[in-house]
């Protein structure tokens, strides 16, 4: 997917990319519908909880602008940063807000992507359920329609289509490791969303019977050992750099103490594409979340442990676990650009 910034204004009778089978359905309680003479602009917002990123997705899949802005907790500060930045994204590039096919949002909890509510986003502030599609919809005056989608399963949108696969890939997870453990899933090119909508929650699998205690009230849970909290009380930076980084260049620098920690680290990470691989054999799992800045050598402690357990069993050695693995691309905000192809309505 091109990335590339525009620094001119768009044009907004740009030819209409929109792909053939996406109804443009609203959400029910507000906003309007898809006008298929549309172009296919579309902006994509990712709700984090100390920040919102937005991007402004051209009708060839590029990156042309992105905006940022802190996260206000609670349904009003999310509306509002929702709204500031597609009125920002479309204002700084000349591109009337009814030339959009669509505003797609990430947002953490559980999400209703029929009826555009959200609840249980506790670390944004929205405990009980809110349309939150119909408010960014009223919010920007009925004047572009509204899609909403749970962050993980935006962003394995946005991941599949940096996946450099020939033929594109339809079965893909997007493994965030981040302050906890848990993963995206398109299976045959379609979100996988659960029957409650919590599929891809792998962090509160048990990893370690009767192991570290967990919020969720399990012990052992993945979450424990494989998130950027876990690397936090393990190694705790001292220099102000992110934890992650800290660890993997102590460990790089020969400290012993450090290279156990990293390598139990990427044991409790390929545990989790394990999991992911022989429940759904998803042809790739990207790796996302904060402690991906790590990079490579995240990349390459993972493919280590999986080639060494590979080792130990034909059975894993015939999955090719190592091969399946990937990052998510440092110059590419996957969340963001999966919730532009959702407001475009290119998810199922």
């Amino acid at each position: 997917m091109p990335t590339h910034a525009r620094t001119t204004p768009v044009d907004p009778t740009a030819p209409d990319v929109t792909p053939a089978g996406a109804t443009g359905a609203l959400v029910p309680a507000g906003g309007t519908p898809t006008d298929a003479g549309r172009a296919g602009w579309a902006v994509g917002v990712d709700v984090g909880g100390t920040k919102v990123l937005a991007v402004l997705l051209a009708a060839d899949g590029a990156v042309v602008a992105t905006h940022r802005v802190p996260t206000v907790p609670g349904p009003d500060g999310l509306v509002a940063a929702v709204r500031t930045c597609v009125e920002t994204l479309t204002a700084e590039q000349g591109l009337p807000l009814a030339a959009l096919s669509g505003v797609g949002v990430g947002v953490p909890g559980v999400v209703d992507p029929v009826t555009g509510t959200v609840e249980h986003a506790v670390n944004v502030g929205v405990e009980r359920p809110f349309g939150l599609a119909s408010a960014v919809a009223a919010a920007l005056a009925g004047q572009v329609p509204v899609r909403v989608e749970n962050d993980l399963n935006a962003a394995v949108v946005g991941a599949a289509h940096t996946v450099d696969a020939v033929p594109a890939p339809r079965d893909l997870a997007f493994l965030a490791l981040g302050t906890g453990v848990a993963a995206g899933l398109m299976l045959d090119g379609a979100l996988r969303r659960g029957a409650r909508r919590a599929a891809g929650e792998v962090g509160h699998l048990t990893l370690v019977p009767d192991g570290l205690p967990c919020g969720c009230g399990q012990r052992g849970c993945v979450e424990q050992y494989a998130s950027g909290s876990a690397v936090d009380v393990a190694w705790p930076s001292t220099d102000g750099r992110p934890a992650p980084l800290a660890l993997f260049a102590a460990a790089a620098a020969g400290d012993p103490r450090a290279v156990a920690v990293r390598d139990r680290f990427a044991w409790a990470v390929a545990g989790a594409v394990r999991i992911l691989v022989l429940t759904c054999d998803v042809d790739h799992v990207v790796l996302g979340g904060g402690v991906s800045g790590v990079g490579d050598p995240l990349l390459d402690a993972v493919r280590v442990e999986l080639g060494r357990e590979a080792a130990a069993s034909p059975f894993l050695a015939s999955l090719r676990l190592a091969e399946r693995v990937h990052l998510a691309p440092r110059d590419v905000p996957v969340g963001a650009v999966g919730a532009a192809l959702v407001g475009r309505g290119e998810v199922v």
